[in-house]
């Protein structure tokens, strides 16, 4: 049985322990839908200052896991903001 191309492309995709998505300084450019092909900044203090632009699924030795309750107030920060530009 063949396999068509999208099937055998999602094969070669791996899961990363510890990537940006869980990373308590990534800051993606949209929290309240972000995955880990999302773009955002990275904003820990060593590497702010290099203005690094990774995605969900990257990863570096500066991991720090966010928490849901973290998760959870930026995406409500991020819907105050938004209703307020209605």
């Amino acid at each position: 049985m063949s396999e068509t191309e999208p099937q055998k492309s999602l094969k070669r995709l791996t899961w990363q322990y510890e990537n940006c998505l869980a990373c308590v300084w990534f800051l993606p450019n949209d929290p309240t839908n972000a995955d880990l092909l999302e773009r955002g900044k990275c904003i820990h203090p060593k590497l702010k200052p290099y203005n690094l632009i990774v995605s969900g699924r990257d990863w570096c030795n500066q991991f720090q896991e966010i928490t849901q309750k973290q998760i959870d107030n930026r995406q409500e920060m991020a819907m105050k903001t938004e209703d307020s530009r209605k």
